[in-house]
């Protein structure tokens, strides 16, 4: 498996495309806004996207879904916010948007495959009811739950702090140390180091 990294849209949400070495075929997590550059780079490598996986449901990081014309995996308690635009915070930018794009919903520690590629949900609510992160071997991808030094932000509708810390340090911190953390937004970390140096987690 393959790991690429995008930064896109006004918010530069970092969209990840896992792609298999064997066949071409991609996942892309958390397409943003910015539908243009991401083809871009799947023609430029010659690779072939099969779904879309969500880590929430937040607008800065659906808005180029249904321009792909693939099916949409989101956990099942989020996938309201992909429909209702005053959920997904679409309205409060007065650019009211819904995904129209089939959505699958997802359970907590359910897999998904695609050739040799393996992600685990792992449901981590806080930022939003839904919210997920996404582990693939010794990666895990953290949305907005878990940045490098920082964490999501809890004060938006359905957020809550406390199950937001809870989340982490239940879900995330209990993680092997070496664990690579790719989030929505900002660089990349590992659990070891948010657990040493993130202010949010002391």
């Amino acid at each position: 498996m393959r790991v690429d990294a995008l930064s896109v849209g006004e918010l530069q949400v970092n969209c990840y495309i896992l792609s298999s070495s064997q066949t071409g075929n991609a996942v892309i997590i958390d397409p943003g806004d910015d539908y243009p550059k991401i083809k871009s780079f799947l023609e430029k490598h010659k690779l072939n996207p099969k779904f879309i996986v969500h880590t929430h449901g937040h607008i800065d990081h659906i808005q180029a879904d249904d321009e792909f014309g693939l099916a949409v995996y989101a956990h099942k308690l989020d996938v309201e916010l992909l429909k209702d635009p005053d959920k997904n915070l679409s309205n409060f930018l007065s650019f009211p948007f819904k995904v129209n794009s089939p959505v699958k919903p997802l359970e907590d520690a359910e897999i998904i495959t695609l050739d040799d590629i393996s992600l685990e949900t792992i449901h981590t609510p806080g930022h939003t009811p839904g919210g997920i992160c996404l582990k693939a071997g010794n990666v895990v991808f953290t949305g907005d739950t878990l940045f490098a030094g920082s964490i999501g932000r809890t004060d938006f509708p359905g957020a809550s702090s406390k199950q937001l810390i809870k989340s982490i340090k239940d879900r995330l911190l209990t993680l092997p140390d070496e664990t690579l953390v790719y989030p929505g937004h900002g660089p990349s970390s590992s659990i070891g180091e948010e657990k040493r140096e993130n202010p949010f987690l002391k």
